[in-house]
């Protein structure tokens, strides 16, 4: 099995170990919502919660206001709600979540150019 040096070395006892810390950020991180979350912010321009169902197309209120509760509680994201009416509330990504975000590109870009014959891969193999 290939491992990286620098994952061995991070951790000695390895990611594939059931109590490290690195699933709970794993989960959040790559839940179903949270990269495309993540990734409709990274326009480095704080986004209003109905910009972000447009965005995620999809996303229904309840999982969009979870997925934005856990990455604002890992601090990916930044939550600023101002004192008018209506109320009137933008997400931003932390410099934390901007990295985590460059990061989730090139997968997102590898996904995108590699999921139509992936998808025609699995249909043909159920046929």
């Amino acid at each position: 099995m290939l491992v990286s040096t620098a994952l061995r070395e991070s951790f000695p006892d390895g990611v594939f170990v059931a109590g490290c810390p690195s699933r709970t950020v794993l989960d959040h991180v790559m839940s179903k919502w949270g990269p495309l979350v993540l990734l409709a912010l990274a326009d480095d321009e704080p986004v209003r919660w109905s910009e972000l169902r447009r965005r995620a197309e999809g996303v229904s209120e309840k999982m969009l206001a979870q997925t934005l509760r856990t990455l604002v509680a890992d601090g990916f994201v930044h939550r600023e709600a101002r004192p008018v009416v209506p109320p009137h509330v933008e997400y931003s990504l932390t410099p934390r979540g901007l990295e985590l975000a460059a990061l989730l590109q090139p997968l997102m870009v590898w996904m995108v150019q590699n999921a139509p014959e992936i998808l025609e891969g699995a249909a043909a193999s159920q046929a």
